[in-house]
């Protein structure tokens, strides 16, 4: 199976790899895009900008043309969208123009596992961190990924709870295939 882990920042999606990474051993993890730029050197404006995210995009769409059959990625093209339209320049991203693109990558992936922000929130942010548009990537991403609005036609698993009931939700969702 080929399965993306997806959601706003800081709300537990590396953490609930490592512990299906754990569960499922012959499964390959595929970092985040943002760190694949990074270790090439590529230098990301802070805040991200909409180029910066495109990069991100444009990186996610060839992992998943490239990536092995048993994978687990950490984040999807969706996610980068999610970021953009959230994006203080969101009118200089054409969705329009990646769609295509984004609509035939995600058709290799087999499931998108949501993380999304709780209430009460699991985790712990740092009065650096921008509250405001994390919550605006979550509304964005549970909205593109649960209403469907962009026609992208993917199955979705939405978790909650610790992340081991997190994982045990995904082991239940695949062990129901």
């Amino acid at each position: 199976m080929r399965i993306a882990v997806s959601g706003t920042h800081r709300a537990g999606k590396s953490t609930l790899i490592d512990e299906l990474s754990d569960l499922l051993p012959a499964y390959v993890t595929v970092e985040e895009p943002y760190h694949q730029l990074e270790e090439e050197g590529y230098e990301f404006a802070a805040p991200p900008s909409v180029e910066d995210f495109e990069a991100q995009l444009a990186r996610s769409i060839a992992d998943l043309d490239e990536g092995p059959r048993d994978v687990l990625f950490d984040r999807c093209p969706v996610d980068f969208i999610g970021y953009l339209l959230a994006h203080e320049d969101r009118d200089a991203f054409d969705l329009d123009a990646w769609l295509p693109r984004v609509r035939n990558a995600l058709r290799t992936l087999d499931l998108i596992v949501l993380v999304g922000i709780e209430q009460p929130d699991r985790i712990a942010l740092s009065s650096s961190e921008d509250e405001a548009l994390r919550l605006s990537v979550d509304e964005k991403m549970k909205e593109l990924l649960l209403e469907d609005p962009y026609a992208l036609g993917v199955v979705v698993l939405e978790v909650e709870g610790s992340s081991r009931a997190r994982a045990k939700q995904v082991l239940e969702h695949l062990g129901s295939l």
